[in-house]
């Protein structure tokens, strides 16, 4: 029968409710409020789980073998002081020996599928075709097949901000010839992974490495061009991503028989006030849009809202064109409906204000825009965890999604980040559990209520990893890693074992259970 424990302090089972009132009517209302509990907690048939790592985070081993030099290895040996601590990746979780712990790991847990990126210059140590790593292709061929004999799905990105320094020394996302060598990369990469992995994701968070890179200079490659770096990267990073897709479309679909998208990192916006809904919306068409139009939308190109306003903006600054690139007809063709489903990241939320008088705008992506004159805020209600950026506000996941589908349609949905920062020694961390919770629970919204076709969730990360500027003082990871130890020790936190419940029953814990 079913316990039930909601606010009307019922915590016995029906049958022993004999000092309350249980009239048919109420006990009627009691089970139908426990089936419709449950049943609206419950992921639909197919619903799939995973976690996620990138390959600079977790692998080290920086130099082993012929790997080349990627533009992270020289920006954490070059600037230190950029890094929390002058840590860096050079070992990491050390993730290139001890791949086999990782995937006993995600098989403890239950994952469904494991998402991890490769490294472009340990598979082609000069960045280019000409020079194929053997000892590169053996380590991604036992990690693969590895995670395969436990029954868990490679779920592979092509590129997680590792770029060769090789390619990075020819003007790196801002050359517009880096969309034929990653398209020549993701051929190597399709041709040699692609009769054992079915999902591919060509780019992580080109909003990351374009926006937030070239608009702070505060991350790898170290550039700070905020004028034409932004807008560059961003057109071509949807080219190459494009190239990549239509080279899979071509010659590897029909007998590989998998899909390919890209992975947006989004960031929800709302008004602060009433009155502040146009620029809200603008601010999402500025950093979703810039990055989801060309590839999701029916007539593809820039978002007219946000290429009309960088045309006017531009011409007010004096420039004679727009600093946002024009595509050519063949470009938009190229790029248009290169994908076959949505995948996003999402972390937190923002509200939008225009910038007061003489105020500091920023640098777009998380603390506002310039070009917009706005201003990102944030509740002061919402917590966050160790990382101060990722404010935690649930429904924006929800809302977000609902915004896609108002813009590109009903398509097929996959969160493929998702995740919560501690800091220290902690392997009881409920203010976790209860972060998985309450984003699930707003994907079954999406579902259940909206319609949406969600069809995956990955948590972020299986294990801490080297986070970026923060080094590794920041812990995402459902295992922890005991970075004072050479042999890197994994040990499961508590959110691991809520997460594996969540897989193994397939909904996430009501006010309802069964005894």
């Amino acid at each position: 029968m079913f316990m039930i424990t909601v606010d009307e302090g019922f915590d016995e089972p029906l049958s022993k409710m004999t000092h309350r009132r249980t009239d048919l009517s109420d006990l009627v209302a009691l089970l139908v409020s426990a089936v419709w509990c449950k049943n609206s907690r419950e992921f639909p048939p197919g619903f799939i789980f995973g976690a996620a790592t990138a390959s600079y985070q977790v692998e080290g081993a920086w130099n082993v073998s012929d790997k080349g030099e990627s533009i992270w290895d020289r920006f954490v040996h070059t600037n230190p002081d950029a890094i929390k601590n002058g840590e860096n990746g050079d070992v990491a979780a050390d993730s290139y020996h001890n791949w086999q712990q990782d995937i006993d790991i995600a098989s403890d847990i239950g994952l469904h599928f494991y998402r991890f990126s490769l490294s472009w210059p340990r598979l082609l140590p000069s960045g280019f075709i000409n020079n194929k790593s053997e000892d590169g292709k053996n380590y991604y061929n036992k990690l693969i097949d590895g995670l395969l004999a436990k029954g868990i799905e490679p779920v592979v990105t092509l590129y997680h901000w590792d770029l060769p320094q090789s390619i990075q020394d020819l003007g790196g996302w801002t050359n517009p010839l880096i969309a034929d060598y990653f398209a020549d990369y993701a051929d190597y990469v399709f041709n040699t992974f692609g009769d054992r992995v079915r999902t591919w994701l060509t780019i992580n968070e080109a909003i990351s490495v374009c926006d937030f890179g070239y608009n702070s200079g505060l991350t790898a490659p170290g550039i700070k061009e905020p004028i034409y770096g932004t807008y560059l990267c961003n057109k071509h990073m949807l080219i190459a991503h494009a190239k990549a897709y239509r080279i899979y479309d071509r010659y590897y679909r029909s007998t590989q028989h998998g899909k390919v998208s890209f992975a947006n990192n989004l960031l929800w916006i709302e008004p602060l006030t009433p009155a502040d809904e146009e620029l809200a919306e603008l601010g999402l068409q500025h950093s979703a849009g810039r990055y989801s139009h060309p590839i999701y939308s029916k007539k593809g190109g820039w978002p007219p809202s946000i290429e009309r306003f960088m045309e006017d903006y531009s011409r007010k600054q004096g420039f004679n064109i727009s600093r946002l690139p024009r595509f050519t007809k063949e470009e938009i063709k190229l790029i248009r409906g290169s994908y076959d489903f949505y995948a996003f990241n999402h972390y937190t939320t923002r509200l939008i204000r225009p910038a007061q008088p003489g105020e500091d705008t920023g640098f777009w992506f998380l603390t506002g825009s310039p070009e917009l004159n706005a201003v990102l805020v944030s509740d002061p209600s919402w917590p966050s965890g160790a990382s101060e950026m990722m404010l935690v506000y649930p429904k924006g996941m929800r809302r977000m999604i609902a915004w896609l589908r108002k813009e590109y349609g009903d398509l097929p949905f996959f969160t493929t980040e998702n995740g919560y920062s501690t800091s220290g020694h902690k392997l009881n961390d409920p203010d976790r559990i209860k972060f998985i919770k309450d984003y699930l629970e707003q994907v079954l919204l999406s579902i259940w209520e909206d319609g949406a076709k969600v069809f995956g969730y990955t948590y972020w990360s299986l294990i801490d990893n080297f986070e970026w500027t923060d080094g590794y003082g920041v812990k995402f990871g459902l295992y922890e890693v005991d970075y004072n130890d050479t042999s890197r020790t994994r040990t499961q936190r508590e959110s691991a074992r809520y997460f594996s419940d969540v897989i193994r029953t397939n909904l996430i814990d009501c006010d309802v259970t069964e005894t």
